[in-house]
């Protein structure tokens, strides 16, 4: 990175130091207003920073304009920011003479050797280990925004406090802010909560926290969705498998999951013996490969599998379609030679590309490499890591590295969707995998007549059907692309005696593939016109006496307006035109 951008919002470590000294700010705020607060963590986020505090008083709105305010003044004061170190003991004694005692449990459960950091900026002294602006003065306050409240349990454990957290954000720039928040009320409209309500897609309720219901038309979007998905699966050589929804004991401690991931499951008991509802596809999987023999030449083998997974999520992480308990993970697991890993790494990554321009979305790269608690030889690790590196820098792509953040079994490449707002949602991985075929101890025959081990890819492209269908919710504002939309062609009548031709041309329409609706009620037509752009539908045909003579069709677009007057052959060879194309117009 250049010089001139290390202290701008482009750098993202910049970014976050400024937003991590504005919590700093936020508490101290707090402090001078209502010194009864106390302190518990407050860090820097992906977009912004939030506080924790337990306060005998809610933060309402009010409160938080107040603390807003205080803000900005501490801005203009342009405070230094002092580091200093104290040892163990003499650290807790300040916290307890300052009154802090969740900082206090904080210092006591740092490890041994840990050095314990503060900073100082006027009257002011956290528990922290920075780094931070070297004054508030950096900070622009115009640019701050405190934009909401919300409960939060200490250090995560519902067993414990309940705390208030405060969201913030921040900006050098008060513009860069205005359209922040601009986007965020963008956002708001687009929620996919409230357009999955209003479009009639899916459901969700107090008898099933987490457990979506679809709707019909929320159906008729996932099965055009799954469709399209295997169709492009299928292109690219791909077979599609369907494994047991619940699976004993005995494959899941076979698998690790059992000892590794029980937390999330959930289990029963059938016939005297331990079962769990499968929270991921693999093993099954695992089994399907391993139950007839393989040779060298079977390879590449590509298995797909758009499994219904169970996952026991805490009910405060539960969102809409993002977060939920049930979900179709759209899996694939790729068996394969160590020769042959790169060129199946491409196949999977220009399928995504495919599968994202389809949606009109946008990706970053990030390759997360070898942890510590990882499993295998470290020169496996190597090769598997470099060969994600060059599959992708051969096909013209960059990438950003997670140093130690790939899973315990092997290296990922993971992918990073962009959304019309600019939003990123992580939906693609590619998982490399050296150690699951050892468990299950599969096999194939190589050209040399013995046994060798497989190395398999775990793979989504989607991630999720249900997330996924709340991501382009909000990418298209609800406005689906017409091959994707669950109504095609909303027909309206403007009197009765077109009810007939109507009737003719939905049925015209039905028989040729296309999603049809009629709307023969007795209402005014701009009255149906307006409910029609309501329900976002793509186009509507507006049949009178005049278009029932004639035999044609007078046709709107739900962004183009009036399109004019043609015959049904016309508009049907268009029709199919945008949705054999996937177009996105």
């Amino acid at each position: 990175m250049s010089e001139e951008n290390q202290y701008t919002f482009e750098n993202a470590a910049y970014r976050k130091t400024y937003w991590h000294t504005c919590s700093h700010v936020l508490a101290q705020a707090m402090k001078r207003l209502h010194p009864e607060v106390k302190l518990a963590i407050g860090p820097s986020i992906d977009e912004g920073f939030y506080y924790d505090m337990d306060s005998p008083f809610p933060f309402t709105p009010e409160v938080l304009e107040e603390v807003e305010a205080e803000m900005r003044k501490i801005c203009k004061e342009k405070l230094k920011l002092e580091r200093f170190e104290l040892p163990r003991p003499e650290a807790i004694k300040f916290m307890e003479n300052q009154g802090e005692p969740y900082k206090v449990e904080l210092i006591n459960d740092l490890p041994k050797d840990a050095t314990i950091s503060f900073y100082k900026q006027g009257e002011f002294t956290d528990l922290c280990a920075g780094p931070h602006l070297d004054s508030t003065g950096r900070i622009k306050g115009n640019g701050i925004k405190l934009t909401a409240c919300n409960a939060a349990y200490w250090r995560g454990d519902s067993n414990r406090q309940t705390l208030q957290r405060i969201y913030g954000i921040a900006f050098p720039k008060k513009e860069e802010l205005d359209a922040y928040l601009q986007r965020i009320e963008e956002a708001k409209k687009r929620d996919h909560r409230k357009l999955g309500k209003e479009l009639g897609l899916f459901m969700l309720t107090d008898e099933g926290p987490g457990f979506p219901f679809f709707l019909p038309k929320g159906m008729v979007l996932k099965n055009t969705l799954i469709d399209y998905w295997r169709q492009v699966h299928k292109r690219y050589g791909y077979v599609e498998i369907s494994t047991p929804v619940i699976l004993n004991r005995r494959l899941w401690e076979r698998s690790g999951h059992w000892d590794h991931y029980k937390q999330n499951m959930y289990t029963t008991v059938i016939d005297d013996e331990d079962y769990a509802i499968k929270p991921m596809n693999c093993p099954g999987g695992m089994l399907v490969y391993a139950s007839e023999p393989h040779s060298y030449r079977d390879l590449p083998l590509r298995v797909g599998e758009l499994g219904l997974v169970h996952r026991h999520e805490l009910s405060g992480a539960l969102h809409g379609l993002f977060r939920v308990r049930c979900f179709t993970q759209d899996d694939a697991h790729i068996f394969m030679t160590w020769g042959q890993m790169k060129d199946e790494i491409k196949n999977v990554v220009k399928l995504f590309d495919e599968v994202y321009s389809t949606f009109g979305l946008s990706y970053e790269i990030e390759l997360s490499t070898m942890p510590e608690d990882h499993m295998g030889d470290e020169k496996d690790w190597e090769f598997a890591q470099e060969t994600l590196k060059e599959a992708i820098v051969e096909m013209g792509k960059s990438y950003t590295i997670n140093e130690g953040d790939g899973a315990f079994y092997g290296p990922k490449l993971d992918f990073h969707l962009a959304d019309s707002l600019g939003r990123t949602w992580q939906c693609g991985t590619i998982q490399l995998d050296m150690q699951l075929p050892e468990r299950f101890e599969l096999e194939y025959v190589g050209e040399d007549g013995q046994k060798h081990r497989p190395v398999m890819i775990h793979r989504v492209v989607l991630g999720s059907i249900e997330r996924f269908i709340g991501v382009i919710t909000e990418h298209f504002a609800g406005a689906f692309p017409t091959w994707l939309s669950p109504v095609q062609v909303k027909i309206l009548t403007i009197t009765e005696r077109a009810d007939e031709y109507a009737k003719k041309v939905a049925a015209a329409l039905d028989a040729q593939g296309f999603r049809v609706e009629v709307d023969l009620r007795n209402e005014k037509i701009g009255k149906k016109i307006r409910e029609a752009q309501m329900e976002k539908d793509p186009y509507m045909l507006v049949l009178g006496d005049k278009e029932a003579e004639s035999g044609q069709v007078a046709v709107r677009h739900r962004v183009d307006g009036d399109l004019g007057v043609m015959s049904l052959d016309a508009f049907t060879a268009q029709l199919k035109e945008l949705v054999d194309s996937k177009s996105i117009k």
